[in-house]
């Protein structure tokens, strides 16, 4: 496994990387709980290794999300990881202090995605659904926004 963090090329003018964080800003609005206005957003996809290497690789990737975080005012956290057993992971988080308002709306968010996480790693549901939030659904939302914006 491969982590990437510190020593990033520049992708500012690549239009491949422009695309894709057109693409990723109202994925990643969207991932944000409902009613907390924008805050608490992160996102996720896990690629085969040769798909993220075909976008662009994990570099670019995260250029990405980096760019279309920005523009919805977002300070961030990103990783990417080649090679684990779930292929290619990339990631992006809304690290920003939560106003206090927003504060229970976004705990409560994450609370419920730990326990459908812990559901699924404990075996207590069969088959786990796609909804939400979920990594799956994120990947596969990203697939489509990127194969769009490639159109």
């Amino acid at each position: 496994m491969r982590l990437y963090d510190a020593e990033m090329a520049s992708y500012a003018k690549d239009r491949r990387c422009t695309a894709m964080a057109e693409a990723l800003v109202p994925l990643l609005r969207r991932s944000c709980p409902e009613d907390t206005g924008g805050y608490g957003g992160s996102y996720q996809v896990n690629l085969d290794d040769e798909e993220a290497v075909g976008l662009g690789g994990v570099e670019l990737i995260r250029a990405a999300m980096r760019k279309a975080a920005r523009q919805l005012g977002w300070k961030v956290t990103t990783i990417g990881w080649i090679g684990t057993r779930f292929g290619t992971m990339v990631a992006i988080q809304d690290t920003r202090d939560v106003p206090e308002e927003y504060r229970p709306v976004i705990d409560a968010a994450m609370e419920q995605r730990m326990g459908a996480a812990l559901a699924k790693a404990w075996g207590e549901s069969d088959e786990a659904p796609v909804e939400r939030g979920s990594v799956a659904l994120m990947t596969q939302e990203f697939r489509a926004a990127v194969a769009a914006a490639e159109a």
